[in-house]
């Protein structure tokens, strides 16, 4: 299911070429379809079940508890107030925050903040500050699929794809594989690369880049002067795994904590964050921008702000919620915890039913999985058979009412592949690993049993 195409009319033959690339784009788009009608086992009992968008729902109630309790807007928030890149409260709470969490190696100051009206406007204002139209910003494989139109539905930048062919994308041997990427695309496009987009810890992998591959990245992109662009916007979303832990998973450390002293120009780092994540707070549409050491990066994101305005009110709560350390440090940990369980019930569930995921992540909230191989394997008839595989097992799951985010929209470089989001209460995960099961299981399959294994899992992950 997707949003109809409409056929191409006059006005949109009168629309410009940027404008009819958009139109393209929306029409194939699902997910605010899905959102907008989404499951509830009283109320909408045939709309879908998400576990395909990247949003947090385990602390709701706490965050607007505290909230309703906390907040009082002065009257300058209903005006422009400090400008465009966010008030001096909020631009003070951040840099508190992130200092106390990203333990950078310079101190983070108020004057290194441009806040935007979420981390998508962020990423897309970096991307039109650094880039000409058709120059190139490396992406690995797999990516957070937004990237794209993020980096180059407006400003018009090329995705340049950084594909691993089996080699660990966050391991010593990816930066290479960078090298390798930029090279081809200049040479077969004459164009230049400008940068290099990370997001770490990584979605949809679950991981974080050691901090010695973080160097070696900072060195590529000195050595071709390219900016390097961290999202960190997970970056405190880490917990432990107590399914599958792996020894030697590495543990957060943002770029902003690494010395680039002889290792990288200070004006080339630019790290992002905000509350979409951490805070599971994806509606407020509060990001960040901390670029220490380019002052003329400042001036020019300081032309464009009042497009990615943050609200008033968005600004006042923020700034309130990261200036209280007593608040801010017990939801870290509850948040933690509730990752840690819900994760827990997920990966049983997968390990039960026999589905193939990426084990070992420690960050946030998602699991990479293998639908693929699963659906060959309990549908023999259709192995060998010429099929789109990721395709046709999406078009299966939104025939069940659920949404997962599809691997080839994530740059996936195997097919069958998906991200699952399991940041919700085990109620809700039960209910999409009954769909998702459906999905791709035999239609005999005994929906009796699979719901019962589903309950045992689920009495066995709160036992």
């Amino acid at each position: 299911m997707g949003s109809l195409s409409a056929p191409t009319s006059r006005a949109s033959k009168m629309l410009s070429s940027r404008g009819q690339t958009a139109r393209e784009d929306g029409s194939k788009g699902i997910i605010w379809d899905v959102i907008s009608n989404l499951w509830h086992p009283e109320t909408n009992p045939d709309g879908y079940v998400s576990v395909g968008v990247a949003e947090n729902i385990l602390l709701h109630d706490y965050l607007v508890d505290y909230l309703h309790a906390n907040l009082k807007l002065p009257t300058r928030y209903l005006t422009y107030n400090d400008g465009g890149t966010g008030s001096g409260e909020l631009k003070g709470a951040v840099s508190h925050f992130l200092n106390r969490h990203l333990k950078p190696f310079r101190p983070i100051e108020p004057s290194h903040v441009v806040m935007t009206n979420g981390c998508s406007s962020a990423v897309e204002q970096l991307s039109w500050a650094f880039t000409e139209p058709g120059e190139g910003i490396l992406l690995g494989r797999p990516y957070y699929g937004t990237f794209i139109t993020d980096i180059s539905l407006r400003p018009g930048a090329e995705v340049v794809p950084v594909e691993f062919d089996g080699v660990d994308p966050l391991g010593a041997g990816a930066v290479a594989r960078y090298e390798k990427a930029l090279v081809d695309f200049e040479a077969n496009t004459g164009k230049r690369v400008r940068a290099v987009m990370l997001c770490h810890p990584h979605n949809p992998l679950g991981r974080c880049y050691p901090r010695s591959v973080l160097i070696e990245l900072m060195k590529f992109c000195q050595a071709r002067q390219l900016h390097l662009i961290s999202d960190e916007i997970y970056a405190l979303s880490t917990w432990e795994n107590k399914v599958d832990p792996d020894n030697s998973a590495t543990k957060f450390e943002s770029v902003l904590s690494i010395d680039t002293a002889n290792v990288i120009d200070p004006d080339l780092v630019h790290v992002l964050w905000g509350m979409s994540k951490d805070f599971g707070a994806n509606g407020l549409r509060v990001g960040t921008i901390i670029s220490q050491s380019n002052p003329d990066l400042q001036m020019a994101l300081k032309a464009t702000s009042l497009y990615s305005y943050v609200s008033g009110l968005s600004d006042q709560i923020t700034a309130a919620i990261l200036r209280d350390d007593a608040f801010t440090d017990k939801y870290i940990q509850l948040n933690r915890e509730g990752l840690s369980n819900a994760h827990e019930y997920m990966a049983r569930v997968l390990q039960k039913f026999n589905i193939e995921y990426l084990r070992g992540c420690n960050a946030g909230f998602f699991l990479w999985i293998n639908l693929g191989k699963k659906y060959l394997e309990a549908n023999p008839e259709n192995e060998g058979v010429h099929l789109d595989l990721t395709a046709t097992i999406m078009q299966k799951l939104l025939e069940k009412k659920v949404f997962l985010a599809n691997g080839t929209g994530f740059g996936s470089e195997k097919p069958g592949w998906f991200r699952v989001v399991f940041a919700h209460p085990i109620p809700y995960l039960e209910e999409a690993m009954r769909r998702i099961l459906a999905a791709i299981l035999p239609e005999n399959y005994s929906a009796e049993a699979l719901c019962s294994s589903l309950h045992e899992t689920t009495l066995n992950a709160s036992g």
